[in-house]
């Protein structure tokens, strides 16, 4: 009998697997859509993060996109904006707008706009714009729900290149001090920035071992995987806060946009949106 049931909850773990990847699939080929509607956007990155936010809005938050604002949620901050396209998708994969809604952006008057803000969506927590800030804004989030003694949990997403900010490693050292448990912070390393490489724009070195050295919690996992994704998210450090390295893949899904700098803030044009609708169609059969 526990055999039986060990082996029924693997299928069910597959068919959770699979119904996530076939999830971050229709984001994808969203992203590719809006971005080519608006001509201009950052499919890049976009593309490279369709898989956590997948695992956050439809397996591990606790949300409700008909209580966005509910005081039992978990908070989302996107510190890097220019990544909103996918979180937009995602966003309305999961229920919180129209998925017509998608073909509205950077449109004049629309409520998705090139950075997420907060006052014109239900379900974003903070506006973004500068890079660098999201997670402080997190931590401030993070150190309040501590103070009121709730469980809410917060996770940041930020990006390799923001650790170029000092104001980034301020925010390090603050979660540090207060030991929040409730915040992890899930670095987007996909090793590219608008005008080439992170390793020559500014080498980071070993984001691990700054971490491990601030006294936070550290994973490192790939971003594209969903499994690691998983279980990075239901490890447990409750008197320090966590932060998950992710390398992902630029243009994840779009093979000739993949680890390529140059897609990190260009659009595709039609013959181009055409091609990646095709290719991600094609990766859509395979899973």
């Amino acid at each position: 009998m526990n055999v039986l049931r060990g082996e029924i909850s693997v299928m069910t773990t597959q068919k959770k697997i699979k119904e996530l990847e076939l999830k971050a699939n229709s984001i994808r080929q969203n992203i590719i859509k809006m971005i080519s509607a608006a001509g201009s956007g950052h499919p890049g990155g976009s593309l490279g993060l369709a898989d956590i936010l997948t695992v956050l809005y439809f397996h591990k938050m606790n949300i409700n996109p008909k209580k966005p604002n509910s005081p039992s949620r978990d908070y989302l901050v996107l510190s890097h904006g220019h990544t909103c396209p996918a979180l937009y998708a995602t966003m309305a994969e999961r229920g919180f707008f129209p998925k017509k809604e998608l073909m509205k952006l950077r449109k004049l008057n629309s409520r998705i706009q090139g950075h997420p803000h907060r006052e014109i969506l239900p379900g974003l927590e903070t506006t973004s714009g500068p890079l660098g800030s999201g997670l402080s804004q997190s931590v401030g989030i993070a150190l309040g729900l501590k103070a009121d003694s709730k469980k809410n949990m917060v996770y940041c997403l930020t990006s390799d290149g923001e650790h170029d900010e000092g104001n980034t490693w301020e925010a390090i050292m603050l979660a540090n001090k207060y030991k929040l448990g409730n915040l992890v912070n899930i670095v987007d390393c996909n090793k590219i920035q608008l005008s080439g490489d992170t390793a020559d724009i500014m080498p980071l070195g070993s984001l691990k071992q700054k971490y491990l050295a601030f006294g936070w919690g550290v994973l490192e996992i790939d971003g594209n995987e969903m499994w690691e994704i998983i279980h990075a998210l239901e490890t447990k450090h409750p008197n320090r806060p966590l932060a998950i390295i992710a390398n992902t893949t630029p243009g994840k899904g779009v093979f000739f946009m993949e680890n390529k700098y140059e897609w990190h803030g260009k659009a595709p044009n039609e013959e181009e949106t055409k091609r990646a609708l095709s290719e991600l169609e094609d990766v859509r059969r395979l899973i």
